[in-house]
């Protein structure tokens, strides 16, 4: 449905993120103070907590606008369960890949303006769920998730810091055991699920000469991991991931683990997010 006006608008940002930039931050607040919707409250990581459900309805905040990484997006529609208002996605962080579905790959002010001037839509989004943890943009599982480490050591400590671990990450996607979708044999370094409106989509990224490694490396590091060559595996409601070790995952960003076989089942958020492409 179409978006109304906001007229409570509060933001949430990290201001030690490597991305965060006060003349941006400046011009948000402008955006909102110029469409008569001035900030109702700043919420500046890591200082401050992400407001939920319960702090959102007490301030009376009708649009929470995230301006960080896509992990922290997720743990905002996460605790902003049971409110009635919706989340504005503004690209902040590494590779914003729910801002770029949402708004396509616009600046901050653009996408915020047409927010706050009614040219734009609110909607629940599809998601995975599943036992530890849920997604709104992708789940990555099998031993090459290992780059997303060298991705972050690279953000925070610079290319030669990173550079000394990318041996491991390399061996990982070669030689450690994959991952496969149950029934569908052939196993992966990495099986990337996305939700979609349809179904869960499973791709397997492929490794099968130095080229593909090497794009795969640079497509971690420098980028939207999704970018590496990759083959469609299945399409469903539920998709089960088995191997012969515990499964290394990347949630929005986040790391993590889980046994094999997990199982992952198409949802939809519980909050609402407001769309301008």
């Amino acid at each position: 449905m179409t978006t109304g006006n906001f007229t409570r608008p509060a933001l949430v940002c990290n201001i030690q993120s490597g991305s965060h930039d006060d003349a941006v931050l400046a011009e948000i607040v402008e955006s909102c103070r110029a469409a008569g919707a001035p900030l109702v409250a700043v919420f500046a990581l890591p200082d401050d907590e992400i407001p939920d459900a319960g702090e959102l309805v007490r301030q009376g905040i009708d649009l929470l606008l995230v301006w960080t990484g896509d992990g922290t997006i997720n743990a905002a529609a996460t605790g902003a369960t049971g409110w009635d208002g919706a989340i504005l996605p503004l690209p902040g962080g590494t590779l914003n890949l729910l801002s770029k579905e949402l708004h396509g790959d616009r600046p901050v002010t653009e996408i915020l303006t047409d927010a706050l001037q009614g040219k734009a839509r609110r909607q629940p989004v599809p998601m995975i769920r599943s036992d530890d943890g849920d997604a709104f943009i992708t789940i990555v599982a099998g031993p090459a998730t290992q780059w997303a480490e060298v991705r972050e050591t690279m953000r925070q400590d610079g290319l030669i810091e990173a550079s000394r671990s990318a041996p491991d990450a390399l061996d990982a996607m070669i030689n450690a055991p994959g991952v496969a979708v149950a029934g569908h044999g052939r196993a992966y370094p990495a099986i990337i699920l996305t939700p979609t409106a349809q179904g869960i989509r499973a791709d397997g990224i492929l490794t099968e000469g130095t080229a593909d490694v090497l794009r795969h490396g640079l497509a971690w590091v420098g980028g939207d991991f999704r970018d590496g060559p990759s083959e469609e595996i299945i399409s469903g409601e539920t998709i089960i991931l088995e191997s012969g070790v515990p499964i290394s995952l990347e949630y929005d960003g986040e790391l993590g683990e889980t046994p094999s076989p997990a199982r992952f089942g198409l949802g939809t958020s519980a909050v609402d997010f407001v769309a301008t492409a």
